[in-house]
């Protein structure tokens, strides 16, 4: 195996020596468009919104955006993707899509069907070789690479429809997998069909000791609560008792300063924490290098970025757009702006607006933070308190106090005119204590929070609880594990469930 990782090294290090540079030019995005446009061009999406005469236009871009409105999935879901998953060919992208990932995102909406086309899962294959290969920079030794693969995600079993396929996108993606790369990555299909959590979590304890992982990949609630399982399980010191090589952790999806502390407790070596954006609509940013937190956007991976700012101008109260064709490019972006995403992909979504926000954190290296959700801010009464904002606070004040507060969640009680906080730590801390400093950072971060404060917004209630006890409320909705996220920022909906939740608990 030695000898094998001494290979799977200097691959490493000749695809990272090609790759670290390129891929930064606007040029990149404009040839992304014109060949989605083009291969696009006979379907019903591109006949109707003229793509052969985009083609022919000297500011292609321009009339791109004049052309095709922005949309979300509802909307591009009844006019469009419904014909795709009905099995209609050649509809939003050439051929008939044959499969469809299933995603709830963070807001608690049933389950989305996101389209996966061919072009797509090799794009998704090339990226995943280009991001591997940025672990030459790490120097780690050559017994690392001969490592496997632990992915937590969720259920890779398919469902079989009338007209497609549908599951997991890791499901789709392993169908696609090298039998060659299978060895490398764990916990291996009789696992990873598994839809219950808490059985996946069992038998994942259960062959841990069986397996060599260098690199664990996932969501860190679930990941790190795995690794503090098996740990506990098998009496151990930290998990590189029985997994040596772990070294690299690829984490994504959530902010990833409160689990860092739980991290440590659990490990005896250093771990480096790679930072990645990836979704079931597309592969769209990795961490390059541990020297930058950044995460660069891939710009010639099939997908044509648009970025809208994130203030009244364009959105409302709501968080509602308010003009469905007005969009900056790559070449219009600057920094430590929050902008929502809106992307065109090869898999025929056509300017879909994401929902989540990104700021630039380094606009010439093309380097992007996530700091949000469209719909996961609160603003009851002007205050525009932003995910960023809700983590940064809570951050600072967990430092100061020396405290863990990894999960949390709040919501806007409106007939009160005020938050309400619920914090996970197992620490011992007055509730009022806690939300009193959370409530003074928050001021000091933003000008909005501090003078409705003064004037109109109450002040904040909170409860502290046992971090099980959001891990026992996301199983209770059937969300635990997987790519699932605790919704920090709760709607009316979730609101209902998990007061109902602590309710019977």
């Amino acid at each position: 195996m030695a000898i094998i990782g001494r290979l799977i090294k200097k691959t490493s290090e000749i695809t990272h020596k090609r790759n670290f540079n390129k891929g930064k030019a606007f040029e990149h995005q404009l040839k992304t468009l014109e060949k989605l446009l083009f291969k696009a061009a006979d379907t019903v999406f591109g006949k109707k919104h003229v793509f052969h005469k985009i083609l022919k236009s000297t500011d292609g871009v321009s009339l791109y955006q004049a052309n095709v409105p922005i949309t979300d999935y509802d909307t591009f879901y009844k006019e469009w993707l419904i014909h795709s998953i009905n099995g209609e060919r050649d509809f939003t992208w050439p051929g008939k899509i044959k499969h469809f990932a299933l995603s709830s995102g963070t807001s608690g909406a049933p389950s989305k069907r996101i389209p996966v086309t061919d072009d797509m899962i090799r794009s998704f294959q090339k990226t995943s070789v280009k991001q591997l290969s940025t672990l030459h920079e790490l120097e780690l030794p050559n017994t690392f690479f001969s490592g496997q693969i632990l992915a937590v995600g969720g259920s890779t079993k398919l469902i079989k429809k009338k007209t497609h396929i549908e599951g997991d996108l890791s499901g789709i993606l392993k169908k696609y997998t090298s039998f060659v790369a299978s060895p490398f990555t764990k916990p291996g299909v009789r696992i990873t069909n598994l839809k219950d959590w808490n059985k996946k979590l069992e038998l994942m304890i259960q062959d841990a000791p069986k397996w060599n992982i260098g690199i664990v990949a996932g969501v860190p609630s679930w990941c790190i609560l795995l690794l503090e399982k098996i740990v506990a399980h098998y009496q151990l010191n930290s998990i590189h008792d029985i997994w040596p090589n772990f070294q690299v952790y690829l984490h994504g999806g959530v902010y990833m300063e409160p689990y860092k502390e739980r991290l440590k407790k659990v490990t005896s070596k250093e771990v480096f924490l790679l930072d990645t954006y990836l979704a079931s609509e597309g592969y769209f940013a990795y961490q390059k290098t541990i020297q930058s937190s950044g995460m660069r956007l891939l710009l010639n991976a099939g997908i044509f970025y648009e970025f809208i700012p994130f203030t009244n101008e364009f959105f409302d109260e709501e968080g509602t757009l308010i003009n469905k064709h007005k969009a900056f490019t790559l070449s219009q972006v600057k920094e430590n702006i929050d902008y929502a995403i809106v992307i065109s992909t090869n898999a025929g979504l056509w300017r879909y607006m994401l929902g989540d926000l990104v700021r630039f954190t380094n606009v010439d290296e093309r380097e992007i933070k996530i700091t949000g959700r469209i719909k996961q801010f609160l603003s009851l009464c002007g205050e525009h308190l932003s995910l960023d904002n809700i983590a940064t606070a809570i951050q600072t004040v967990a430092q100061a106090k020396n405290i863990e507060i990894t999960e949390y969640c709040l919501f806007a009680e409106t007939g009160q005119q005020r938050h309400s906080w619920f914090f996970g730590t197992n620490n011992q801390l007055a509730a009022s204590e806690l939300i009193s400093a959370v409530d003074k950072e928050l001021g000091l971060l933003n000008d909005d929070y501090l003078a409705v404060r003064k004037h109109t917004l109450k002040t904040p209630v909170a409860q502290i609880l046992p971090v099980e006890t959001f891990y026992e409320f996301m199983e209770s909705i059937g969300k635990a594990g997987a790519q699932n996220k605790v919704p920090r920022v709760m709607n009316v909906g979730q609101t209902e469930k998990w007061l109902a939740f602590l309710a019977k608990h």
